[in-house]
């Protein structure tokens, strides 16, 4: 698979020429809704097998090699090209398909309003052939441990159908937010967490879910040994029914980093007892926050990293956003909340206003601004092939068990595209 990122002039007639394929082939691929309108820094997918590098001042036989996971005796071979020639700038170099990781991948689906979309159950049936774990969000937990369901409409059905399993999502939202005070309530009083946990083995064997999945946010910080207990004990009466255990974790750098959405979280603890986590290594930038990206992967490799000190890496699935933010300057805390964008959305803005897109290369994430009809300065910032791509790089760098989407609904073709190139998706007949 290719990314090829628009140049000045570039059609899809050309792009498609330089690289073997076809304008067909590119349109489907990207879902483009003008094929006659590309914006300048916009990455596109190639569909091919393999790829193509294009020599760059200062390359080598070796270091192009070894920047793809090769010897340079193999890409000489390959590209029927001496060992000891010159490198021309510019030659094209063919770089064979490698071999592919098994991963595990999951994705939430948030109902909003009580109610399945057409185009989020559309999204789900398009996009769980990529999942391990479609992930409907979510079950709350009311203050006496029974359980206030989700729609789920047809999602069992669409899971069954592409041999993936239901992530049964368990929180601590009350009326829009997470709760302290109910969280408090769960992780301390004992007759409340054994009807609880009644309550999620029933409503999982009865539904068909595999994987209990506890999202408890914006714990009070002194719970934090009360939470791993319970989840301990969670873990104990999960397992004797046959069901797996994972947790959502904030993304923290260190053991000791303070705030009310960090401190509860034990990632050690979590670690230990449960069958995988998800770090939630999004929201850097959010709708209420300054512009910046969402995911910055200088940011998110700091938690990673912080993680692997406190458990395997067989254990984390690397969450990641499908959407970007579309802010109103100048920023002004307390003021206009950033619009969410999916990545279609934002490659479409930049061509109404017509700006090129930006990529800032220590955060690996797309951005452009542009003024709107009012006379108001926008910044955009988003996910695109090579963002995402630089996610992959690193899951599989790192050895990591997976990504976590949030969430499904919002366009973004070339992540599954590169998702199903880059990974083996475990399956729900693969797991053990």
């Amino acid at each position: 698979m290719q990314i090829h990122v628009v140049n000045q002039g570039d059609s899809v007639f050309s792009i498609a020429n330089t690289y073997g394929s076809t304008t067909q082939a590119i349109i489907d691929a990207n879902e483009l809704d003008a094929p006659n309108q590309l914006v300048v820094g916009q990455a596109l997918v190639i569909p091919i097998v393999g790829q193509f590098y294009f020599v760059q001042p200062g390359d080598s036989l070796y270091t192009i090699a070894n920047r793809f996971g090769m010897t340079y005796q193999e890409l000489a071979r390959i590209n029927n090209i001496p060992i000891n020639g010159t490198l021309p700038i510019g030659l094209r170099l063919y770089i064979p398909q490698r071999p592919k990781s098994d991963i595990i991948s999951n994705a939430y689906v948030e109902p909003i309003g009580g109610t399945v979309s057409e185009t989020l159950e559309n999204a789900a049936r398009k996009n769980t052939p990529y999942l391990s774990y479609l992930a409907p969000f979510s079950y709350q937990v009311n203050r006496d441990g029974t359980l206030k369901a989700p729609p789920l409409n047809n999602f069992k059905e669409i899971a069954d159908a592409n041999n993936a399993n239901l992530m049964m999502v368990i929180t601590t939202l009350e009326e829009g937010a997470f709760s302290a005070e109910l969280g408090h309530i769960i992780v301390t009083v004992q007759e409340v967490q054994n009807r609880l946990l009644d309550n999620i083995v029933n409503t999982a064997q009865q539904v068909g879910f595999t994987d209990i999945h506890f999202d408890f946010e914006f714990l009070p910080p002194e719970d934090r040994d009360a939470y791993s207990t319970f989840l301990a004990k969670a873990k104990e009466r999960l397992s004797q029914a046959g069901l797996l255990m994972s947790t959502a974790l904030a993304p923290k750098v260190s053991a000791e980093q303070e705030g009310e959405w960090y401190e509860a979280h034990d990632y050690g603890a979590h670690g230990a007892v449960a069958d995988f986590v998800v770090l939630m290594t999004y929201e850097w930038g959010y709708s209420g926050g300054p512009a910046m990206a969402v995911s910055p992967i200088d940011q998110v490799r700091r938690v990673v990293n912080y993680a692997l000190t406190e458990m395997p890496a067989s254990k984390i699935l690397l969450g990641q956003n499908l959407y970007g933010y579309d802010w109103t300057l100048p920023y002004v805390p307390g003021g206009e909340y950033a619009r969410a964008v999916s990545p279609q959305q934002a490659i479409a803005l930049a061509r109404q206003y017509n700006v090129p897109i930006q990529y800032d290369t220590t955060a690996q994430a797309p951005f452009f601004r542009y003024w709107d009809e009012e006379g108001k300065e926008h910044e955009v910032w988003f996910e695109d092939a090579r963002s995402i791509q630089a996610k992959f790089d690193m899951i599989k760098e790192l050895g990591l068990r997976g990504i976590s989407y949030w969430k499904l609904g919002l366009s973004f073709p070339q992540n599954w595209l590169l998702l199903q190139d880059n990974f083996n998706i475990v399956k729900q007949d693969q797991q053990s």
